[in-house]
């Protein structure tokens, strides 16, 4: 079984826990990945009106706002001629033609069914509208029947950081407040769980780092969120030492082991939720397919850390693909880790190739191979109806 290296310090806290009866999640960069399928849209608003993105700002901006505070926050800040009402109105037709591509992060729908499957209550308590939630969700395949509540904002007094969103699923649930489990990704969930006196597990994005002080335990991704820890019916769903995932397709360039994704706008395809160390197949320059071990991580060598992805080849050495053109196809996770998740020494390397050895061999990860990986030319809108890769 997998080992999970929680970033928290209150991992291992020695304090006893609450009964865990429920679990309530958020939405947006929780389950999905709402950002990189609108990604453009805010910046061609802008262009409507003569603004430019400032990227700073929007990098420090805080997530989880309720829609309206979002609102005057953007139009104050870019000084456009509209109300808040206007800018909603507006933008709003624009997100909602891009939400049909939101994808599950890692682990989501993993967690969403094993709750489900095991008779755990669970809850979808969002900041956003809940005809928003409803049309986010609408593609997502069995989600809207597995919750046992969904709750927006627009349903409550307040939304976050109050706490009446998860009070109120905990009510509909028929659940005390301190027996319900939340799942966030922002600091203004984590402060409405810890309103709430509901325990906390965050999954934040770099940025959200002030999450790690106020929330019971933090994860890197949701694929290291271990249900016995809260005392909830255990997975058993890993092959061995492996876990078979929804897979992950992304491309680069590896220079000497270390793969350089090369996009227009210079930020990551994949989300800081795609985090620990996987496994699949590699194409190099559209010629050979390579058995392939991942490390995913973030480098911290400097004051802006950024995405580092280590590729290690399973058979034989990493020259054969060194200044390569990648495709990559990961079906498999090993394990989370600590922040130098892409420093393997050289004995859980061997370790972590064994097991990639082993899995790639049974059909539950080598179907995968059988998918045509590298569709030419390719987009998000030409995978959606597809159930074998997951592109972020």
């Amino acid at each position: 079984m997998s080992c999970c290296d929680c970033a928290s310090k209150h991992c291992n806290a020695e304090a006893p826990k609450p009964k865990i009866l429920a679990v309530i999640f958020d939405l947006d960069g929780t389950l999905i990945d709402t950002e990189r399928a609108t990604r453009g849209v805010f910046q061609e608003f802008l262009a409507r009106y003569g603004k430019v993105l400032d990227k700073e700002r929007e990098e420090k901006k805080s997530l989880g706002m309720t829609l309206k505070d979002s609102a005057t926050s953007v139009v104050k800040g870019y000084d456009l001629p509209l109300t808040p009402d206007q800018f909603i109105q507006e933008i709003i037709p624009m997100y909602q033609e891009k939400w049909l591509y939101t994808k599950a992060l890692p682990g989501a729908n993993r967690l969403i069914k094993h709750f489900h499957d095991r008779g755990v209550p669970i809850a979808l308590a969002s900041n956003s509208l809940r005809e928003y939630i409803d049309a986010k969700i609408s593609h997502h395949r069995g989600w809207k029947e597995r919750f046992s509540v969904i709750l927006g904002s627009d349903q409550v007094k307040a939304g976050k950081p109050s706490p009446d969103l998860f009070e109120e699923a905990a009510k509909q649930m028929g659940v005390d407040a301190v027996h319900c489990l939340v799942i966030e990704d922002s600091v203004v969930g984590v402060k409405a769980a810890n309103a709430a006196r509901m325990e906390v597990v965050a999954v934040p994005p770099r940025g959200e780092a002030t999450c790690s002080s106020l929330a019971n335990t933090v994860l890197h991704s949701l694929l290291e969120f271990q249900p016995e820890h809260w005392g909830l019916p255990p997975f058993e769903d890993w092959v061995d030492n492996a876990l078979p995932i929804e897979p992950i397709y992304f491309s680069g360039l590896n220079v000497n082991g270390f793969v350089s994704e090369v996009t227009e706008d210079g930020r990551s395809t994949l989300p800081d939720q795609v985090w620990g160390v996987f496994f699949g197949w590699a194409v190099a320059d559209m010629e050979k397919t390579y058995r392939v071990v991942v490390g995913i991580g973030l480098d911290y060598s400097s004051c802006s850390p950024n995405k580092n992805i280590q590729i290690y080849t399973v058979d034989g050495n990493n020259c054969c693909i060194s200044n390569q053109q990648m495709k990559l196809l990961l079906v498999g996770y090993i394990r989370g880790s600590n922040k130098e998740i892409t420093s393997l020494d050289a004995e859980t390397l061997k370790e972590c190739k064994s097991i990639a050895s082993a899995s790639l061999d049974l059909p539950i990860f080598s179907h995968h191979g059988c998918v045509p990986l590298y569709p030419e030319p390719f987009s998000v809108e030409d995978m959606i109806g597809c159930d074998e890769i997951q592109q972020y």
